[in-house]
């Protein structure tokens, strides 16, 4: 489909699921791309961490893709780009601190040199033909997190990204309430907007409110202080800086990623006050009461600087009476394994603090009545809600219109909507779908490897090797291993009655290789679902003598 008189919108990834964000636009034959993120696997993807989106409908339209414009820094937004940016061959547009992550992420994968990476400043107008853009700088839990204010001949729509109300906010000048009202006042006809945190009926407050919070919690600390966030909240950094000078403990920060996103943001003059750090050798031989460490991992990740001290791999540990102070939000699917974690700390005496206890963590995302500021102040006359699962999208468009706005729109991933000219309507559908990152390797979310090994993880393996001579006649005993497969108390047993069946299927078969070899792959089928009541992949390996 090519865009002609009108303007289209097609989410590639994002709405009707949590993460993943990647945005088209589309007028006058050209699309302008917003975002480019990444999810995270969960347990149906075995082996996997990185979930990309399928962009198979624009890489079908490259010509026509004129650059992707990043709102922000966190993966959800630009963690696809080292995977997907060459390909795609446009260049990228990003505020500094954003920039900054992005080049980075580029650098690693060795490909920043054949990538064009454009720095622009907030509240700067590019010029992208037939697109011109803006970059507005809103409250988020990242530096430098922007709505977009996109102009094209047939209407203007105003873009969020992630976004919050924040009046005192910890770090960066977010767009004052005028000056959205005047963004409002010279018309917005496309409200494009977040949707995370509409069922919530009050604000996200402030940043800086919870510094009191953490100040209170870790001044209640008896011995050494753990404190988990998401790394790229450099807010929240330069508050915990703040708690460890006032506390008079020593700051240690251990984990990759926030040792990056220091970095970057000093590098982009943020974090000008944040007091020196001591490194994991040091913190370790200090007093342990007088040490702050602020540790990634706070989601359960597996390799993450928490669940390594969790169970003892780290050079840092915890013992009763040590604190642990989760501030941060559970992200809906990581329960399980930040309980995990939560219930190892348990059971060696370690204190934990959530935002259920004490007031540690402020959300990022917009709550009912700042929709409600943000439906006022700009009064749009479409409302299209993205960034959330179904629900989430459905009730922001049912609070919208209780808001007054005219038309509210609910799409999904591949749905082909026209903004403009007319009342919106969904107009046809692009391919879309999810693609893992396995190893160095990309491939299909439900392609044939990754089903093969839902298939391995779920009924086992067992590979059987038979040598044969002439005329089909068996060479020997055929040999059998397992693997997954639930004989732990019988396997001598079970693998001699899988030989016989190998041998006997074999006695019975013509010289046809192919029939001899599904006839061996059946038998020992067989005689697996008879032990088990499973059906385990069965590979056969036909030697000829």
């Amino acid at each position: 489909m090519t865009p002609k008189n009108e303007l289209l919108f097609v989410a590639l990834g994002g709405s009707g699921e949590i993460g993943m964000n990647v945005n088209l636009y589309g007028t006058r034959g050209k699309w302008l791309m917003v975002d480019c993120g990444i999810t995270f696997a969960d347990p149906a993807y075995p082996g996997i961490d990185i979930i990309l989106p399928d962009l198979s409908f624009i890489e079908d339209r490259l010509d026509d893709l004129v650059g992707i414009v990043l709102t922000h820094g966190h993966e959800d937004h630009i963690g696809a780009l080292p995977y997907l940016a060459e390909d795609l061959g446009v260049p990228l547009y990003a505020t500094p601190f954003t920039a900054g992550l992005i080049r980075g992420k580029l650098d690693e994968e060795g490909i920043a040199n054949r990538v064009k990476l454009h720095v622009i400043q907030p509240d700067v107008r590019t010029e992208l033909a037939p697109f011109g853009f803006r970059f507005v700088p809103m409250a988020h839990s990242i530096p430098e997190a922007n709505a977009l204010l996109i102009d094209t001949p047939d209407g203007r729509v105003f873009h969020t990204g992630d976004w919050k109300i924040d009046p005192t906010p910890v770090i960066g000048n977010p767009a004052t309430p005028e000056e959205l009202a005047a963004i409002g006042a010279d018309g917005v006809d496309v409200l494009v907007c977040d949707s995370t945190n509409v069922f919530n009926t009050e604000a996200s407050g402030s940043e800086a409110d919870v510094r009191r919070g953490l100040s209170e919690a870790v001044a209640k600390a008896r011995g050494r202080v753990v404190v988990t966030s998401f790394a790229s909240n450099a807010a929240r950094l330069s508050t915990l800086g703040e708690v460890a000078k006032e506390s008079g403990r020593k700051l240690c920060v251990t984990g990759r990623s926030l040792d990056r996103i220091l970095k970057v943001a000093r590098a982009c003059g943020y974090l000008k006050d944040f007091p020196d750090t001591v490194d994991v050798d040091t913190a370790v031989r200090l007093p342990r009461d007088r040490v702050l460490i602020v540790a990634t991992g706070g989601q359960g990740e597996a390799r993450a600087a928490l669940a390594r001290i969790a169970d003892g791999s780290h050079q840092i540990n915890l013992d009763a009476g040590d604190t642990v102070i989760f501030s941060s939000k559970q992200i809906p699917g990581n329960e399980v394994a930040i309980g995990r974690i939560q219930n190892i700390l348990a059971a060696r005496g370690v204190e934990m603090v959530t935002e259920r206890q004490a007031h540690v963590h402020v959300s990022g995302h917009p709550g009912r009545p700042e929709l409600k500021q943000m439906y006022g102040w700009l009064k749009p006359d479409l409302l299209i809600p993205v960034h959330g699962e179904m629900r989430h999208l459905m009730e922001q468009a049912r609070f919208g219109l209780s808001e007054g706005i005219g038309q509210a729109l609910v799409q999904k991933d591949g749905d082909i909507v026209r903004l403009l000219p007319g009342p919106a309507a969904k107009i046809g559908h692009a391919a879309v779908g999810r693609l893992v990152l396995d190893g160095d390797v990309i491939l299909p979310a439900d392609g044939t490897t990754i089903n093969e090994r839902r298939r391995i993880a779920v009924h086992g393996q067992i590979a059987v090797a038979v040598a044969v001579g002439q005329g089909g006649r068996l060479i020997g005993q055929p040999q059998v291993r397992i693997e997954g497969v639930p004989v732990e108390e019988d396997k001598a047993a079970f693998i001699a009655d899988a030989v016989d069946a190998a041998a006997k299927s074999i006695k019975k078969t013509g010289r046809d290789r192919n029939r001899l070899r599904e006839d061996v792959r059946l038998a020992v089928r067989q005689v697996a679902t008879r032990w088990t009541g499973k059906k385990p992949i069965v590979d056969v390996l036909l030697i000829e003598g």
